[in-house]
This record gives C-alpha cells, structure tokens and sequence, in this order.
C-alpha cells in the first residue's frame, strides 16, 4: 500500500519524506501487579535534572543508532514516565521500517532494565496520551528542492496548500488508521493539546495540521498531529500520502488558519468557522473511512475490507466491556 502511494507521488514528480515524532510510557510493575510511571520518575516537559529515566532514554536512543536509526532529539514529555524520541525525515518506506524497529527495539531495552515500554495511546486517565506527530515534505524528483517551500505569509507553496487541504478534507476518513485503537480516542479528547478540530495553524498547539516556524525554506514542512504510535506506520503514511495528493491532483482549496485557541469554541462558533471535529471514538471513524473513496483506494479494497470487519468487532467486544468506572458509578446506586 505505501508502495503504491509513493509510486503515486512519484508520476506527479515528488519524493514523500516524514519525520515522526514518537512519545511513550516507561511503567514498572508493582506489588499488586498494575503497571504504573517509575517511582524514580516524576517529572515534567522537557525536565533533565530530576528524570530518572534519562540514562535509560540515553540506552534506547544508543541503540536505535547503532541499528541504522537516525535520532533528532529525546526529551522528557508532560506526565510522569513520559518520554519523547524523535527520529530524522526520511523517505516514508524508510521511515516505516525505522518506525517497527524503534518499538521492538526501545521495549527490550526496556525489558533488560526491568521495566516496561508502552506505546499505548491513553494508558492513564487524567494524563496527557501519547501521540505520533508526523512532520511531512514533498520533494522535487527533477532537482531535489522541498516543494512545500513557497512565499505566503506561512512560507507556504501552492503545492503544500493543496496537501493540507486533502488532509483536512480527508480527515475524518483517516482517522481509523491513524488513531486505530478503541483506546486511541481516549487520547482525542477536550482539554489535553490532542488535536480534535479539522484546522491547521502555526501557533495553535490544538490545531490538526501546525506549519513550524523555520529558519530555511529547505525545512518546510507540515505537521499532522493526529496519529498515535500504535498505528501501523505502513498504512498510515500511505494514506497520508494519499490525501495530500488528492488535495494537490484537485487544487482543493486551503480554509483560513485558526491561531486562536478552539476548546472554549462552541458548536455555533465552529460552525461559523468551518472548523469540524474528528471522529471521538472508534466506531464513528471507522463509518468515515468506509465512506471516503480515496481512503479505500489507498487501502485497496481487499485491505480496507479486512480492516473495517477487524476494527467493528474490536468495537463490538469493546461495547459488551463492563467498566471499573461503570462499577464504581452503578453499582451500589441502582
């Protein structure tokens, strides 16, 4: 699928390139067997002098080198026992390979320290989840230069307009893939700097699509910020790739930034804005990707049918669940 997609982009003159951003819980194992953040761990964005887990980070990014991996940056995330690794633009079939080493690799550096490395979405309730930033380029096959580069006011080309446009429009049809999990919607909700709007922006952290401030036209490049990492990286930059360039093939038009920040927003407001909203759980989007053409195509149909009939039935033994929550809010009232 990926390799038909960049094979797509390729007849249009462009080598797709993504550089993911990729944060994790590291947990530990406790007496009563929950797993939860390292006691040794509780700090904060970006905090060095008080994370006990940077000599591990330090190991799991030692070992993503030595296995061909190139790293831009590791850092401590928002929540206790959070981290962040994030790993260089590559090709998108590079990448992907990077990305399906980058989890077996960092969760048996993990293991060999006695803890346990997590890439699940939203694994604790009240904390931020962890997501996939993806920043995205497309460059020129005929002389290497980053066609997103341009002069608007974002530094924009038409080319790289277009692309975030078939993202936006296409938004709501990836996100099964992109966020794949029963779970992955736990993460997409109000109040955390989840994306859930369909906007894009430069300064607006809640925004779907962000446009990085750079110092270079060369490193022009788009942010999606919807994707988790327990994606499949194969089928999510394919059909990333693929919306871009429906947007690009159509000339969609791209709507007005919204620098201002969406959660206070109400219905009305977003309305008046044309700002839509994602899917808020599994079974919504996995109606939208089965009603998005394009979706399907980068799919194909053998594989979005298979996907759609595994992801309804996660939602069906999903819905028969009987929650603590449910217990502790039923039980004893009814």
């Amino acid at each position: 699928m990926l390799r038909r997609a960049v094979e797509h982009a390729a007849r249009l003159g462009f080598e797709y390139r993504v550089g993911p951003e990729v944060e994790f819980f590291i947990l530990e194992r406790i007496a009563d067997g929950s797993l939860v953040p390292t006691r040794n761990d509780r700090s904060s964005y970006f905090d060095f002098s008080s994370d006990g887990n940077r000599d591990l980070r330090q190991r799991m990014v030692s070992a993503l080198m030595s296995l061909g991996i190139a790293v831009n940056t590791s850092h401590h995330e928002i929540a206790g026992g959070q981290h962040e690794i994030d790993i260089d633009a590559a090709h998108a079939l590079k990448a992907a390979d990077d990305l399906i080493t980058f989890r077996y690799a960092l969760k048996a550096v993990a293991q060999q320290s006695g803890v346990i490395a997590t890439f699940m979405p939203k694994p604790f309730d009240g904390k931020p989840g962890s997501g996939m930033h993806v920043h995205q380029s497309l460059m020129r096959l005929r002389d290497s230069g980053n066609a997103f580069a341009g002069d608007d006011a974002y530094g924009l080309s038409d080319v790289a307009q277009h692309f975030i446009a078939g993202q936006l429009h296409h938004a709501a049809g990836i996100s099964a893939v992109l966020a794949p999990l029963v779970n992955s919607y736990k993460r997409l909700i109000r109040g955390f700097e989840a994306p859930i709007f369909i906007s894009w922006a430069r300064t607006n952290r809640g925004a779907l699509i962000r446009v990085p401030h750079v110092g270079r036209a060369e490193a022009t490049r788009v942010e999606l910020r919807s994707p988790d990492p327990s994606c499949n990286p194969y089928l999510a930059f394919a059909v990333m790739l693929r919306c871009g360039l429906d947007g690009i093939e159509r000339r969609l038009p791209l709507p007005p930034p919204v620098e201002e920040s969406l959660y206070g927003f109400d219905e009305v407001e977003l309305e008046r804005r044309n700002v839509g909203v994602l899917p808020d759980n599994l079974r919504d989007a996995v109606d939208a990707l089965e009603a998005d053409e394009v979706v399907i195509d980068a799919l194909g149909d053998h594989v979005a049918e298979r996907f759609i009939a595994a992801k309804r039935l996660e939602w069906q033994a999903y819905r028969g669940q009987v929650t603590p929550w449910e217990i502790d809010q039923y039980l004893e009232r009814c």
